[in-house]
């Protein structure tokens, strides 16, 4: 038997002792330097507004910076892939949206898995879509809409915040259920989509609400439904895609945080009870109300449920339309 000396056994029995201790004391001490937050899309956009007040509040609450870094690009899989490489110690988050569960079907190679590489953390809202015009086209309804596409086949084209995006999906699933045929225009979020929405670069969008809402109370755009099942308590007024004649169009948007696989899970509650903290304030709420969104509240552990449920979903909706992106 090979016997070590006892500085050795020592020097073992401390690094055994730290590994041990590790995550109860990441945790007391966390965060003891800026933690920066990953966005997958340009600035402006709803995943971009949302990481920000969040990031604020997460700021606020614990005592160091959260700052929001943009990183857009393959429908949002840059950011997530940087993420899912970071060292899983807390100090790297990714604003995750439905678009992530989306990607993981409609592109073929990725390099990682949003369920598997990754620890949730926390839902934050969910969103409804909403499908916006340029107030230059001569239709107050999607009936009207679809008529118009029809007797002015390449003439239209609809932008996405990238693709993947329930944007994109949405747009297919109109393609799909309408019968009709618009070239889909992919951009790096929707701040630059909606700004080639308003100069009439691109003619039609299905948005989140947070995004466009602000343009179509401006005039900028019109309004013709929401994607969900029922009516959005922000614009009441605006008929559902199901009431507008199409059974069973049912998509929106959601975001939450989640980090790199590995991050202890210490430091995962930690910032699961501040964003907690967070979304049961009054003015959070009505912020993220104002923008047509809806706060949630979860545990860690029903954020993976429900990021794992998405992914199966939407793998459904991916198949079903026939879109892919290699």
């Amino acid at each position: 038997m090979r016997h070590f000396p006892s500085s050795a056994r020592a020097a073992c029995l401390a690094a055994l002792a730290s590994l041990a201790l590790a995550g109860p004391a990441a945790a007391a001490s966390y965060p003891d330097k800026p933690v920066r937050v990953v966005v997958g899309f340009s600035a402006g956009g709803t995943t971009d507004v949302a990481a920000r007040i969040i990031a604020k509040e997460l700021g606020d609450d614990l005592g160091q910076s959260f700052v929001v870094e943009n990183k857009p690009g393959a429908g949002s899989n840059i950011g997530a892939e940087l993420v899912a490489r970071a060292k899983p110690d807390g100090y790297t988050l990714y604003m995750v949206a439905v678009t992530s569960t989306i990607n993981q079907t409609l592109y073929k190679n990725l390099s990682f898995d949003i369920v598997k590489d990754f620890s949730p953390i926390a839902l934050v809202i969910k969103v409804p879509n909403i499908l916006v015009v340029n107030p230059s086209l001569p239709v107050k309804n999607v009936k009207e809409l679809v008529a118009y596409v029809k007797a002015h086949p390449d003439k239209l084209s609809y932008a996405s915040s990238g693709s993947g995006t329930s944007i994109h999906m949405a747009g297919e699933l109109f393609k799909l259920r309408a019968g009709v045929d618009i070239p889909h225009i992919p951009y790096k979020g929707s701040a630059p989509a909606l700004t080639d929405l308003i100069g009439n670069q691109v003619q039609l969008m299905f948005d989140n609400m947070p995004s466009a809402w602000p343009h179509v109370q401006a005039g900028k755009l019109r309004a013709l439904a929401v994607t969900t099942a029922e009516r959005s308590a922000t614009a009441p007024e605006l008929p559902t895609m199901m009431e507008s004649g199409y059974d069973k169009f049912d998509v929106s948007s959601w975001f939450g945080l989640i980090a790199p696989k590995g991050t202890p899970p210490d430091v995962i509650a930690r910032i699961n009870a501040s964003v907690q903290k967070a979304l049961a304030k009054p003015d959070v709420q009505q912020r993220f109300k104002d923008l047509g969104a809806v706060t949630a509240k979860t545990t860690p552990e029903q954020f993976g449920a429900f990021i794992k449920d998405e992914v199966e979903t939407w793998a459904t909706v991916v198949k079903a339309s026939g879109a892919k992106v290699e």
